[in-house]
């Protein structure tokens, strides 16, 4: 297949691409990695009329330590990730999931703004930035705004991002020493969608569990959560995954992406 014709734009700004994006008569698009955007569009499952190539703009790349936060630019690539000794230090969940993700090629144009805009529910990074309480910052001409990771992925391929606005950086909170961390995923073969996978993050004997794979978007597992809160048992937890919103797809019907989330939430908290 081959992509519906196109205006391509190559910004050398942040105010030069908000601009594009704000023009109304370009229905344009942002492109990150490509890596999903460009298989959507040769299938024309997606038909910008205009692509902002962000491939330029270094102010949306780079892995810094400020306030407490892993501050991560949009455009930074996920083999950027994986080399960052401030990653492996201060986000080990993140270092723990990012071997998972999609194979080499892949990770090596993939950006982690360009996964989170994109809100692919059979995606780790949605699930990871739940666990983590992560904050997403998106821009637009009028300035910038910071959602909370648990109000920004809202259903398949959706975000709280409205016309005109780009995800610009993402804060994960720095770890303690005390904090615990663990991630699982049924693939498979490895590097490809997860049938089922969950990222579980423990701070202050509070959890966070969220599930990737099993349901239309990323999402906690609110009452799991609350079991192990007070210090309920494995099988308990499990338990209280009945009532989440599952979802079938190509891979797995609804019982048996039931089934394995109870398997990889099992496995992953005998890792915690």
């Amino acid at each position: 297949m081959k992509a519906a014709e196109f205006l391509y734009e190559r910004p050398a700004s942040v105010a030069e691409a908000l601009a594009l994006l704000a023009d109304e008569d370009r229905d344009a698009t942002p492109l990150a990695g490509g890596q999903s955007l460009m298989p959507m569009m040769n299938f024309r499952l997606a038909q910008p009329g205009t692509l902002v190539d962000l491939s330029a703009l270094e102010d949306l790349r780079g892995i810094t330590l400020s306030d407490g936060m892993v501050r991560i630019g949009a455009m930074t690539r996920y083999v950027e990730l994986v080399r960052s000794g401030v990653v492996a230090d201060h986000a080990p969940l993140l270092a723990m999931a990012l071997p998972h993700i999609a194979h080499a090629a892949v990770r090596n144009r993939g950006t982690i703004g360009g996964s989170v805009a994109l809100a692919d529910p059979a995606a780790e990074m949605p699930a990871l930035l739940l666990a983590l309480d992560a904050q997403i910052t998106v821009q637009s001409a009028e300035g910038t705004t910071t959602h909370g990771a648990t109000d920004f992925f809202l259903g398949m391929y959706e975000t709280a991002l409205e016309e005109g606005e780009l995800v610009s950086e993402i804060a994960i909170p720095v770890a303690a020493p005390t904090d615990r961390f663990a991630f699982y995923e049924l693939a498979r073969r490895h590097g490809d969608y997860a049938m089922a996978g969950v990222a579980v993050a423990r701070r202050d004997n509070a959890h966070r569990v969220a599930f990737f794979s099993i349901s239309d978007r990323a999402l906690r597992a609110f009452d799991a959560e609350e079991v192990l809160d007070k210090g309920g048992s494995v099988i308990d937890a499990v338990a209280a995954l009945a009532e989440l919103p599952y979802s079938g797809d190509l891979n797995a019907a609804i019982p048996t992406k039931k089934h394995l989330s109870g398997v990889v939430l099992t496995r992953a908290l005998e890792a915690l």
